[in-house]
């Protein structure tokens, strides 16, 4: 069952998408609203949201509020992104699916350990201060997007190119999750260094077809981000940066899972690949 923190989070996350997308639904049905209130739509969200933020803050404490206020930020951007590949012109279209896609992604993250591991929960688990490089690369992305779009518009209007990477992001996306839901409890985000009691070897579900599920969805969702952008430059550097990182994290999981389960360990590795293209993870020279 979903714990408390996680139904709160739904509850703020779902309430700020329909608050995002309600000016542009007033004016889709052309009820009789004051027209100012879509005058500046940017000021309109400004006001929108800084109401919310000011209801959270008067509703909830601690932790409970650090929850909300983050779940509502990224349900205020979904809507945003929804209304940006619903009604903006087609140079902007692919930049709405990518907001769309990146808020679920790190929303959908905190709300699946309220769901099977609520014991380790933190706002960590949003993974919206992952690192310092995760937030470069991600500003590097939209920079690349906007200088783009300025000089070369037809080449951000969505194509099939866009449409495949937001398949690869969906694909990518569903295979990180029911890595998740299949591991339940054995799921962190976090590397452990210690064996809990409950700690086991998962071996079924989407396991049996690689070891790394988890990190193989991740690596392609975040290649197919920036197919959905249409960005040649940052495709490569992500697709390098991204390779990298989970060939270093690969590595130290695996020498922690062989001081874990030992042999049954060494027997999942010569059965099961890690999933990810040239990495074959640590192995024990017997």
């Amino acid at each position: 069952m979903l714990c408390y923190d996680g139904k709160l989070s739904f509850f703020c996350f779902v309430a700020a998408v329909l608050i995002a997308v309600l000016p542009e639904a007033l004016l889709r049905l052309e009820l009789n609203v004051p027209r100012v209130y879509f005058d500046n739509i940017w000021l309109t969200h400004f006001f929108q949201y800084g109401f919310l933020n000011t209801f959270l803050l008067l509703a909830f404490r601690g932790f409970s509020y650090q929850v909300a206020i983050r779940a509502a930020f990224l349900g205020y951007a979904f809507g945003v992104g929804i209304v940006v590949s619903l009604v903006a012109p087609l140079s902007w279209k692919a930049f709405g699916f990518y907001i769309v896609v990146l808020t679920t992604f790190h929303y959908t993250e905190f709300l699946s350990v309220a769901w099977i591991n609520p014991s380790t929960l933190s706002t960590d688990c949003f993974i919206l201060n992952h690192s310092v490089a995760y937030g470069i690369a991600a500003c590097s992305s939209w920079i690349e997007f906007i200088i783009e779009r300025q000089y070369f518009p037809v080449m951000k209007e969505p194509s099939s190119t866009s449409y495949f990477g937001l398949i690869l992001c969906i694909s990518g996306e569903l295979l990180r999750k029911l890595a998740m839901f299949t591991a339940k409890h054995n799921f962190n985000h976090v590397v452990q260094s210690e064996k809990r009691d409950d700690h086991e070897l998962v071996t079924h579900g989407v396991y049996k077809l690689c070891r790394h599920p988890s990190y193989v969805g991740w690596f392609y969702w975040s290649i197919g981000t920036q197919l959905i952008l249409q960005n040649p430059f940052c495709l490569v550097i992500y697709t390098v940066a991204s390779w990298t990182f989970f060939y270093d994290r690969i590595l130290i999981e695996e020498i922690t899972l062989l001081n874990f389960f030992g042999q049954d360990y060494v027997e999942y590795q010569k059965k099961i690949g890690t999933g990810l293209p040239f990495i074959s993870g640590y192995k024990l020279d017997l």
